[in-house]
């Protein structure tokens, strides 16, 4: 629970040496970079219409509550000084190939989570320096004096404590957590800290007297999977310092998609099979791309009261053609027409793919799209 360099006790316990590095404030820290008005005043990187969130929040504008996926017009009234700039995802892709580029200098085992983190096992280190920790302060180094940007950066002997230290000192910032630390370290670690567990979870865990790791690991499993069904084997390990899970280089995707919140409400079947055929267009250009192979169709609705709506299908076969894969998304479209209220979001997904594969730190096309 420290944050010196010392991480000898890795190799004679044969523990692997995990590194998560996390980029501060990532596109938020790239639009103050690019234009030197914006340093030092709270940024917001997202749309400021109607119905814009933000996207991400400069250091700054985080003093006054302003975080990502928070709706614009909130982050407004808590800091009505609050600068909004549009992404620009072209350039926050540049970046990160750079940071990218240098991952790979160090270990071949990377494993991207989203444009601006992912895990780096270095425990046999391409530049045979030995030490994980020597490791995440040379890549951070090396990330500023290339990008102009901070990282933080998490050591330890697995992917949940690591994820767990690159916050702990942030901003720019490093933490090491040893063999023999984590159980002890995630004892104090607050619920909401825990990979996984959003708000609702948070709340859901405080209702039954879980605040803490310590209080979950005082729970035995039949009382986890009574509550918490299929997460509760993650949180029975979580608790005590466990993760199994290797670094995954060219970690297969799961689906590609894409979805649009509206500054207008859609309200008529014509409008609604219009603005499905943009995000058609959208997400077989990233198929197409990558080569994928999918049997299962998702669409998505999130009607004006913000309650959500799916409809899937699932095939024998991989879809083959556009017009297939376009045809089965109207079709699941028409089963929820007509509309019981106006929608402000919809999205559409391929997912059961066979051989995509992720693109180094890239974010799938319903980020980009949701949050402008």
């Amino acid at each position: 629970m420290t944050d010196d360099d010392s991480d000898t006790a890795f190799e004679p316990m044969g523990l692997r040496k995990i590194i998560h590095v996390d980029m501060d404030a990532f596109y938020a820290s790239v639009e103050q970079r690019d234009d030197p008005a914006l340093r030092g005043k709270p940024v917001a990187v997202g749309g400021d219409g109607i119905r814009g969130v933000v996207c991400a929040a400069s250091y700054e504008a985080r003093k006054f509550g302003v975080r990502s996926a928070i709706p614009s017009s909130m982050a407004k009234r808590l800091c009505p000084q609050l600068l909004f700039v549009r992404p620009r995802f072209a350039v926050y892709r540049q970046v990160s190939k750079q940071i990218r580029a240098i991952f790979d200098e160090f270990t071949p085992h990377v494993e991207p989570l989203a444009l601006d983190e992912a895990y780096l096992d270095v425990t046999d280190d391409l530049k045979g320096i030995g030490s994980a920790t020597r490791i995440a302060e040379l890549i951070r180094a090396r990330i500023e004096a290339e990008t102009g940007l901070t990282a933080s950066a998490g050591v330890s002997y697995n992917k949940f404590l690591a994820k767990i230290a690159s916050d702990q000192n942030k901003p720019d910032g490093l933490c090491l957590i040893r063999p023999g630390e984590g159980a002890r370290f995630v004892a104090d670690l607050p619920v909401r800290r825990f990979h996984g567990i959003g708000p609702k979870g948070a709340e859901k865990m405080e209702r039954l007297g879980l605040h803490t790791g310590g209080d979950i690991a005082a729970k035995d499993m039949i009382f986890l999977r009574e509550h918490f069904g299929s997460q509760a084997d993650y949180l029975y390990r979580a608790a005590r310092g466990i993760d199994l899970r290797r670094v995954s280089a060219n970690r297969a995707r799961k689906s590609i998609g894409a979805e649009r919140t509206y500054d207008y409400d859609l309200s008529t079947g014509p409008a609604m099979h219009e603005a499905l055929e943009k995000i058609v267009a959208l997400v077989w250009a990233d198929i197409d791309r990558l080569r994928a192979r999918g049997r299962t169709i998702t669409l998505k609705l999130r009607y004006a009261d913000f309650s959500l709506k799916t409809r899937a299908r699932s095939l024998d076969a991989p879809v083959a053609f556009r017009d297939q894969f376009a045809g089965i998304g109207h079709a699941l479209l028409d089963e929820l027409l007509p509309l019981p209220q106006p929608v402000r979001l919809l999205g559409l997904t391929l997912s059961s793919l066979e051989g995509a594969r992720g693109e180094g730190i890239t974010p799938p096309r319903d980020e980009q799209l949701s949050l402008l």
